[in-house]
């Protein structure tokens, strides 16, 4: 029987050894997932950086191109490379690397190069030292004389050499006229 004073005794919970076992592996098997995403985030940080070098590095280099007057052969860039700006007695035809054609978005064959129409650009801002393949193609249109030059179309690419990987080239397609 019981008394006034005893109070019935309440079943003290806690974990099981067994629940603390899988609750420990769930948690591993989260922390290991995690643990694998930081090198694959630190190489997309790295891919990410050289692209945006690589993309300033094209967008600089084009405005240099877009600035010289249209009768212009040739010039020297600002890192002291001559630059060809197409023979303006050959008009209506690619002149320089070849230009490749995909879902109708003309980008730059670097399977091949043409002298004056490419040089090697080292990155010297970035501490690994990664140095950039620069190739472009001139499209004059005129009359076959530099006086009656109409426009002048450039295609400018630009890639990333060395490393590991495949690495996507920069295009950069501008047109200026009279």
């Amino acid at each position: 029987m019981l008394s006034a004073f005893t109070k019935p005794r309440r079943r003290e919970g806690g974990f099981s050894l067994l629940e603390m076992l899988l609750a420990t592996v769930i948690l591993l098997v989260g922390l290991v997932a995690i643990a694998q995403l930081v090198p694959a985030s630190i190489l997309m940080n790295f891919r990410n950086r050289t692209d945006s070098s690589a993309l300033v590095f094209a967008q600089r280099e084009l405005d240099q191109m877009l600035d010289q007057p249209l009768t212009v052969n040739s010039f020297l860039d600002a890192q002291g490379n001559t630059c060809q700006l197409g023979d303006p007695t050959l008009t209506n035809s690619v002149q320089g690397t070849n230009v490749l054609v995909f879902s109708n978005q003309a980008a730059i064959d670097f399977t091949s190069s043409v002298s004056g129409y490419n040089f090697i650009f080292n990155d010297e801002a970035d501490p690994r030292g990664t140095t950039y393949d620069v190739r472009w193609a001139v499209i004059i249109t005129g009359n076959g004389s530099a006086s009656s030059v109409f426009s002048k179309r450039f295609i400018l690419g630009v890639r990333q050499q060395g490393g590991s990987g495949y690495f996507q080239p920069i295009t950069l397609d501008a047109l200026v006229e009279k």
